[in-house]
């Protein structure tokens, strides 16, 4: 198949978007844009724009033909190690036609996922998310389900605005990329429930850009469903909810450190009341146990389970600080604070371990009265 000659224009520019736009914004931009260019709306004087509007999705809809392009611009060669953008390597490794990695994935006679929150702890309306058949409604500051929402944003503790201020990025740029293809309507709601969002968190909570985007994305995503179930197929559909309420549902309504809170609790209350014998004692099981990292387990990953990252980080960073403040000599503290804080990330994971392997990495640490290694794992 003879290799396809790199269109010599700019395509992000045909499309309006920015070089990182997401697949989504893509396939939204290329939408809006051949409804308003087609010869049958626009007239014969259009054809030449359709066209140049169909080449540029072709090119970066594709992942592959995408980073080709983006090699290109930069001047790098077709064989080079780069593979484009981060969207574009998102998009590489996830085709809208393939279903997503699962986000747990037990192998074997692995442990069973750690019970998650019900459905009806999340926003009335994003628990349809638009990805039925049916449309979702056109929702703006005053309906129901975001006035709702608005509620809850004005209670969240300040557990939950913890673990929003640790979630993964909210893809703010995405509604920023795609903000001039919506109706003037659509972009006044848009304007007034983020404005909303601000008015309701706290000063300390606006002053952390995470929890500040994480909320507004999914007070967004509230005031979206009714275009993106217009713009989008249920892939890119499902793709953007999930982006748009990974963090909030990774955060609100779960406990500090997720369903093991407790253990982990005691862990953080005994780091910060630590002497210097136990503190030497601490160092020296767990150099003798090899505990010099987080080990996650079989079936799980970081990268795919937003929840438990949370708990484990959130975890790890109260159990140094609680050891920071004990004073102890500057020659043990840091080793301290490592060995502390990856066994009550252990902990907090200790949920989805077989109870054997969660055994295995903390039973050096029982003799020390840090873990209690009979008890059962919570289903």
């Amino acid at each position: 198949m003879p290799v396809r000659e790199l269109p010599a224009d700019d395509l992000y520019a045909r499309l309006e978007l920015p070089p990182g736009a997401a697949p989504e914004a893509i396939e939204i931009a290329w939408r809006a844009l051949l409804k308003r260019h087609h010869p049958d709306v626009a007239g014969e004087a259009s054809l030449d724009i359709a066209k140049r509007i169909n080449v540029a999705h072709d090119w970066l809809s594709d992942p592959s033909l995408r980073a080709r392009y983006d090699r290109a611009r930069r001047g790098l060669t077709v064989g080079g190690s780069s593979a484009g953008p981060p969207s574009a390597r998102r998009a590489a490794g996830s085709s809208p036609g393939s279903p997503r990695s699962p986000r747990w994935a037990p192998r074997g006679s692995g442990p069973a996922r750690p019970p998650t929150r019900p459905a009806s702890a999340r926003p009335a309306s994003a628990r349809a998310a638009g990805l039925g058949d049916e449309r979702p409604p056109d929702l703006d500051v005053s309906s129901v389900p975001v006035r709702a929402f608005l509620d809850r944003v004005g209670r969240l503790s300040r557990d939950e605005l913890d673990r929003l201020a640790l979630a993964e990025p909210s893809p703010i740029a995405f509604v920023a990329s795609i903000r001039r293809f919506l109706t003037a309507e659509r972009r006044a709601a848009l304007d007034a429930v983020e404005a909303a969002v601000t008015s309701r968190l706290s000063e300390v909570a606006r002053g952390r850009p995470r929890i500040a985007d994480a909320v507004t994305s999914v007070a967004q995503l509230l005031v979206l469903e009714g275009f993106l179930a217009d713009s989008l197929s249920d892939p890119f559909r499902e793709r953007v909810a999930e982006r748009m309420m990974r963090g909030w549902e990774a955060a609100v309504g779960q406990q500090r450190y997720g369903p093991n809170t407790p253990e982990v609790e005691a862990i953080v209350v005994r780091a910060g009341r630590l002497g210097d014998e136990a503190a030497r004692r601490i160092v020296e099981t767990a150099r003798g146990s090899r505990l010099n990292a987080v080990r996650w387990p079989r079936g799980t990953d970081p990268a795919e389970d937003e929840t438990l990252r949370i708990s484990v980080e959130l975890a790890s960073h109260d159990v140094r600080t609680a050891v920071a403040a004990c004073g102890l000599p500057k020659t043990r503290e840091a080793a301290v604070r490592d060995a502390m804080a990856n066994l009550a990330g252990i902990v907090a994971l200790r949920p989805a371990y077989a109870p054997s392997v969660f055994v295995s990495l903390t039973s050096p640490f029982a003799d020390l009265g840090l873990v209690n290694v009979a008890r059962r794992a919570p289903r």
